[in-house]
């Protein structure tokens, strides 16, 4: 028996209903207080760095960290804020988007190529916490 939708669809889906920001774009939001960059990458992949100031979420943990009832929440997650969200390279971030919004976050947007693009653009990058 197949699936009825694959990793394709469920993109293309997110995708067609969520907003997306430039690596230039979102470089001009890096100082701006109302905006929260969210990391959504796996642990391992820290050791290439991240953006300044972002928050790391791994995507398999979003929902609970996301919502404010639930202990695991990170007040990163301010629905008030500009949620900026990215992954390696646009994927998962995407699909993260897509949930966020479902859940009610008004404010939130894919960074696009993720932080491949990022830096590709050679936009600023910190050191994996802890290094």
């Amino acid at each position: 028996m197949a699936i009825s939708k694959g990793f394709k669809d469920l993109l293309a889906e997110a995708n067609a209903v969520i907003d997306i920001v430039s690596v230039q774009d979102a470089r001009d939001m890096l100082e701006d207080a109302d905006v929260a960059f969210i990391d959504l990458r796996e642990p391992a992949e820290l050791a290439q760095g991240t953006i300044p100031g972002s928050a790391h979420v791994p995507r398999g943990l979003l929902e609970f960290i996301a919502d404010p009832e639930s202990p695991m929440h990170n007040p990163a997650f301010d629905p008030d804020k500009q949620l900026v969200l990215f992954c390696a390279s646009g994927g998962r971030s995407a699909l993260a988007t897509k949930t966020l919004r479902d859940m009610g976050f008004p404010r939130v947007v894919n960074l696009v190529g993720g932080f491949q693009a990022w830096v590709e653009a050679q936009a600023p990058v910190d050191s994996a916490p802890g290094s």
